[in-house]
């Protein structure tokens, strides 16, 4: 197919896109939206920017041609930096498709959805019902807001005791079981991160790194490779790292001769927005604050009957109270 053709597709399909759609770039994770369709270019804007950006035709011609030289798979690894949001507009064009895990863009003759689009609904719920969520840290993040309302934690040496149990039992609970969903997610996250490229969300973003881990290998493998290399058993009778080290610095031995070395992937939180989780934060209240009928009445019943569930859970009691209250009056 003609680079003509593709091209007024393309267009076509970005004139049905919602105007308040957010796409984001493959590779850095960077949200904007499109400003504008023409003939010869597509303006885009990126969110945290006001400046808007031609993508000129030309440039998505040669992204095209790329794609076709390489057999219709192209790995976005080979982009410039500024380059990304074409990739992600191209997605657009039923014929071709951004594949997160394998970091390619592909010629399909099966038409496909961009996984790079996201609606409004998608980062802003506030129209959307919402569900609670089958998460431990869900119901414990519920309990842990009510206790913090009511009580002030900025003077925790005016807290009565069974208040402080409360707040702390509950804390213990929610970093438990977010530290848990925090691994799922990172196991997932792992996947679609490439090389040092960050992600970046609503709140913050996130990075790739790695982290090397070494273990001395058996006694007998570490002595007798440094009596190979000279240096005599008695000066590494009991193996210690410290003088390992040291040794090494004097001998042509490599470190993985001695040493098992391991390295890990994970990710490492790189940034935080306060901002706009305190402008997130207002908003839920401002709703909460607005909502007014039905619903309300709705809202109200359900406050009152986690408060009741509230009492029961976090109710303190000492054990001479309890045991003086199973045992009866003297």
């Amino acid at each position: 197919m003609a680079f003509g053709a593709s091209w007024h597709t393309l267009l076509d399909h970005l004139e049905e896109l919602p105007s308040d759609a957010t796409l984001v770039t493959p590779l850095s994770r960077k949200a904007f939206g499109v400003e504008d369709v023409q003939e010869h270019r597509v303006l885009i804007q990126y969110r945290d920017d006001d400046e808007t950006v031609p993508l000129q035709r030309d440039q998505f011609e040669t992204l095209y041609r790329r794609i076709q030289d390489s057999h219709g798979e192209f790995d976005l690894d080979r982009l410039p930096p500024d380059a990304e949001p074409y990739a992600t507009v191209l997605s657009l064009h039923p014929r071709y498709e951004i594949d997160d895990r394998e970091g390619t863009l592909t010629e399909s003759e099966t038409p496909t959805g961009s996984p790079l689009v996201e609606a409004k609904g998608d980062t802003d719920d506030g129209d959307e019902e919402r569900e609670e969520p089958d998460v431990d840290v869900y119901a414990d993040a519920l309990l842990l807001i009510d206790a913090l309302e009511r009580h002030d934690v900025t003077t925790l040496e005016d807290t009565e005791t069974p208040a402080l149990v409360n707040l702390y039992t509950l804390l213990s609970d929610v970093q438990r079981n977010a530290n848990d969903l925090r691994q799922d997610v990172r196991s997932v996250l792992l996947d679609r991160l490439h090389h040092d490229q960050p992600l970046s969300g609503q709140y913050g973003s996130v990075q790739r790194t790695s982290r090397r881990n070494r273990s001395l290998k058996d006694d007998e493998i570490v002595l007798n490779a440094f009596e190979a290399a000279g240096i005599e058993r008695e000066r590494l009778t009991t193996v210690d790292s410290s003088k390992v080290d040291e040794a090494l610095d004097v001998t042509e031995l490599s470190e993985t001769d001695v040493y098992d070395v391991e390295e890990s992937e994970y990710v490492r939180k790189a940034d935080v927005d306060e901002d706009e989780k305190e402008t997130r934060l207002q908003g839920l209240k401002d709703q909460l604050a607005a909502t007014e009928g039905e619903e309300a009445d709705e809202l109200r019943e359900e406050i009152e009957n986690l408060e009741e569930r509230i009492e029961e859970l976090t109710e303190f009691r000492s054990g001479r109270s309890f045991h003086t209250s199973a045992g009866g009056e003297s």
